[in-house]
């Protein structure tokens, strides 16, 4: 007996199929479905029996990623990776981008954002971010993030970025150490209490001013070129191991000690009008390389350094050293720093050209 697989009762528009069936061959068929709906179907021999077969087509859609915020939104929308505001964007349209510039547009929250798996490159400054997390983003390699409201970003598994601009926010911490590639780095106008930098060997650019830093160790940064960490509570810095640096300015601070001998003075940029050295009121002796160069380039006159900063070829971890011959006075101060033409009766430092002082007390 021949038996059929036909289609009896089918929705509008899709096609309709007849295949026979006989024993002992056990002929099979494929049919796909292209349109939803009830599918009904018979096998002739059976029709008498009332037996119909039946099933249902349900049309999948394509699989969408969760994009809350309207404005990010609608960023996609204008785009043209999405085309309707429903706090969704097919995913498909978004996996293949590798550059997204969502600056300026007033979004709070980039969710979503973890599904643009091959964006190497995020600009989102000037928005109203409280938390961005690319942790998922590792393809990202140059992260834009400047200007926002973070206290909370997470780069962890950004492990190819190189470019990092993240200032004007308010975060007290950022964690970098799984990010080993890293080269520019802009955390300024934050308020960081600390920042470690020992796995960013290849770190190139820092700039880590006006936060609330109290130490920051360099000793790994050994291809760091330009760096300013103006602005902060740092007591100690010694750049002796950067010997490429050339910019470097740390102005504004609490330092008492400062070692600059990294070989490399000469070629060393210390911007003037006060953007320097300058402003480190419990500072008193340098450690630098020549003391003849840098009384000559690095001065009080041109804004460089404080009125009672000198330098010294080793400062020994105490301004006060042991008179010796062949030296010239290159000036006198008083206890607080401020250059004077001495008075009795008074504790005076006596600052010689060669970095060495004297301390005096002329007694009437």
């Amino acid at each position: 007996m021949s038996h059929t697989i036909t289609s009896n009762n089918i929705p509008t528009g899709a096609v309709p199929f007849d295949q026979v069936w006989q024993m002992p061959a056990d002929t099979f068929f494929q049919y796909i479905p292209q349109v939803a709906g009830l599918y009904e179907y018979v096998c002739t021999p059976h029709i008498p029996n009332g037996m119909i077969g039946e099933f249902t087509v349900t049309i999948g859609s394509a699989p969408k990623t969760f994009v809350p915020d309207d404005n990010f939104e609608q960023a996609l929308i204008n785009l043209g990776y999405d085309n309707i505001l429903d706090d969704s964007v097919i995913t498909a349209n978004i996996v293949t981008i590798t550059y997204l510039d969502v600056s300026n547009l007033n979004i709070a929250d980039l969710t979503g954002i973890a599904d643009f798996s091959t964006c190497d490159s995020l600009f989102c400054v000037s928005n109203q971010l409280t938390s961005l997390d690319v942790s998922n983003n590792n393809a990202l390699i140059t992260l834009h993030c400047s200007s926002n409201q973070l206290t909370n970003l997470d780069i962890s598994g950004a492990t190819s970025l190189t470019t990092l601009f993240a200032g004007e926010n308010n975060l007290t911490n950022i964690n970098i150490s799984n990010n080993p590639n890293l080269i520019f780095l802009d955390c300024g106008w934050n308020q960081l209490i600390s920042l470690d930098i020992s796995n960013n060997t290849l770190l190139y650019y820092l700039y880590c001013g006006q936060n609330q830093l109290t130490t920051l160790d360099l000793s790994n940064n050994t291809v760091l070129g330009d760096f300013s960490c103006d602005h902060n509570s740092i007591g100690t810095l010694d750049i002796s191991q950067n010997a490429v640096l050339e910019i470097f300015v740390c102005s504004y601070n609490q330092l008492t000690s400062l070692d600059l001998r990294n070989g490399n003075n000469a070629n060393l940029i210390i911007p003037s009008l006060g953007e320097g050295l300058s402003n480190n009121p419990d500072l008193y002796c340098i450690s630098v390389d020549d003391t003849t160069f840098s009384n000559t380039y690095w001065t009080f006159a041109n804004g460089v350094i404080d009125s009672q900063h000198y330098f010294s070829n080793n400062c020994s971890g105490t301004a006060i050293q042991e008179y010796s011959t062949n030296k010239e006075l290159f000036k006198i101060t008083d206890l607080l720093g401020r250059e004077t033409k001495g008075t009795k009766n008074e504790s005076l430092f006596y600052i010689y050209d060669n970095g060495t002082v004297e301390k005096r007390i002329t007694i009437e």
